[in-house]
C-alpha cells in the first residue's frame, strides 16, 4: 500500500474521528494514535475513555499534547499509520503555552513537512473553526486565525483532504 498523508476537517461532532480511524485502517495495521488532548477535567477524561474504548486494542496510543512531530519522527517506519487527533487541540496547547501566531505557523509547517515526507502514512484530524461566530475575545480570535492558517498549511502538504458534514465525507483534494 502506498503511503498517504490525509487531512480530515469539519465541525464539532461531524464524524471526523470515526472517519479518520476507518481511513487509517485502510492504510495499514500498525496503528498509532497520537492523542493531543490533555485530561484536565472529568469531562475530558470521559471523552478520552470513549475514544479509547471505540478504537480498541489494535491501536497503540501515544499521548503527546505538544511534540507531535517528534513522536512521528521517532517512530517513523514504512507500514506504520499515525492518526493525529487533533491539530486543533495541538495548536490550542501551544497557544496556551504562550506561542504567538508566527511561531504556531512555523510549528505547523514543520509538522506538515514531516507528515508529508515520512515513511509512514499519517492522518490528521482538525476542526474547521472559521465558519461560526467571530470570537468575542482576543485570544479566541487569535486562535481562530491561527487554526485557519494551520488548516491551509496542512491541506497544501496533504495528498488528500476530506471535509466532514453530518457524518458524511466530502473529498475536497
Amino acid at each position: 500500500m502506498k503511503k498517504k498523508f490525509i487531512v480530515v476537517t469539519g465541525g464539532a461532532r461531524s464524524g471526523k474521528s470515526a472517519f479518520s480511524e476507518a481511513e487509517s485502517k485502510k492504510l495499514g495495521t500498525d496503528l498509532i494514535y497520537v492523542a493531543t488532548m490533555e485530561p484536565l477535567d472529568a469531562e475530558m477524561k470521559s471523552r478520552i475513555k470513549k475514544h479509547k474504548d471505540r478504537r480498541g486494542s489494535e491501536w497503540k496510543t501515544i499521548e503527546e499534547p505538544l511534540n507531535v512531530a517528534t513522536v512521528i519522527k521517532k517512530n517513523d517506519k514504512a507500514g506504520k499509520v499515525f492518526l493525529v487527533d487533533c491539530l486543533t487541540l495541538f495548536l490550542s496547547n501551544h497557544l496556551l503555552k504562550g506561542k504567538n501566531e508566527e511561531s504556531l505557523k512555523k510549528i505547523t509547517e514543520e509538522l506538515a513537512g514531516i507528515c508529508a515526507s515520512c515513511k509512514a502514512s499519517v492522518v490528521v484530524v482538525t476542526n474547521e473553526t472559521g465558519m461560526g461566530l467571530v470570537p468575542e475575545n482576543q485570544m479566541g480570535r487569535e486562535f481562530r486565525d491561527a487554526q485557519g492558517k494551520a488548516n491551509q498549511i496542512m491541506a497544501k502538504f496533504a495528498d488528500e483532504v476530506y471535509f466532514m458534514v453530518s457524518g458524511l465525507p466530502l473529498k475536497i483534494k
